[in-house]
């Protein structure tokens, strides 16, 4: 008998999924079974059901339910300055390369909240290159844009942001960006107009631009293989002649299919480069 809840459990998933793409067309079929399964777990204690068919028949006819359910179905955690050797790599490894071009763009795919984004314009500040570059930032989530697009954060947050900044090789104080008030900062405008936020699925939608470097991290442990493979082509088509790719901590290009048109950059903070020609 519980092998066959656990079954019937999993055609539901199947079926919700299923669903929430015809309906609304965002696109979890290639994403982690066992993540999704742990995050409608949480969302069935939320919306008060006792099973996902219960749950589907919300998504499909209360239009209130789904904004809510896409907050449990894409993952908003992250710092700034998270894992700050990655952030102190591209100061002292790719920065110096990024410097012989006259106009910079960049891409930050699954933006979340917006923390990456807001780091990577700062250190590209400090490095005096931010005048020249535009910083793509996307999200399948509109209330993660909104959020992001904002640029502003709890207090409390602040201390832990900071040391990852100085850990970093910072420059300068993470001070000299924001403003504090009421329990929050809200960092400085003019990193924003460096800033681009759009909606963008890297399960459906394709390349929109041409960029330097694409920093993806924390995103693709949350995808089966093969929409790993599909987001990598993505980058890898996105990226410039020998661009720049930066990856999570616990991701890699190894067993993908476009292993052979990358090099090891920093291998031990996942950094990659483009081959020439590929």
């Amino acid at each position: 008998m519980p092998h066959r809840k656990a079954r019937t459990a999993d055609i539901e998933q199947r079926l919700l999924i299923d669903a929430i793409y015809h309906r609304y067309h965002y696109d979890f079929r290639g994403y982690a079974q066992a993540s999704l399964k742990r995050r409608l777990a949480s969302a069935l204690v939320q919306f008060d059901c006792k099973t996902l068919s219960q749950l589907q028949d919300r998504v499909l006819h209360e239009t209130a339910v789904f904004p809510a359910l896409l907050e449990y179905l894409t993952v908003q955690v992250s710092d700034m300055f998270r894992d700050p050797s990655y952030f102190q790599a591209l100061r002292q490894e790719v920065v110096p390369l990024l410097r012989t071009y006259p106009s910079l763009k960049v891409w930050v795919a699954g933006c979340s909240a917006g923390e990456e984004v807001y780091s990577l314009a700062i250190l590209l500040q400090e490095e005096g290159l931010l005048d020249r570059t535009l910083i793509y930032a996307t999200d399948i989530n509109p209330h993660a844009l909104r959020a992001a697009e904002a640029g502003v954060f709890d207090l409390s947050r602040v201390p832990a942001f900071t040391e990852n900044h100085a850990r970093s090789g910072a420059r300068s104080s993470l001070s000299d960006y924001y403003a504090a008030g009421y329990g929050r900062v809200v960092f400085d405008k003019g990193l924003r107009e460096h800033m681009v936020f759009s909606d963008h699925s890297l399960a459906t939608d394709s390349v929109f631009a041409e960029v330097h470097l694409v920093s993806c991290r924390n995103v693709l442990i949350y995808f089966e293989r093969d929409l790993q493979n599909r987001a990598l082509g993505l980058f890898r088509e996105s990226l410039c002649h020998r661009g720049f790719l930066g990856l999570g901590s616990k991701e890699s290009l190894r067993f993908s299919g476009h292993t052979d048109a990358f090099e090891d950059f920093v291998l031990e903070d996942r950094i990659y480069r483009k081959k020439a020609g590929l």
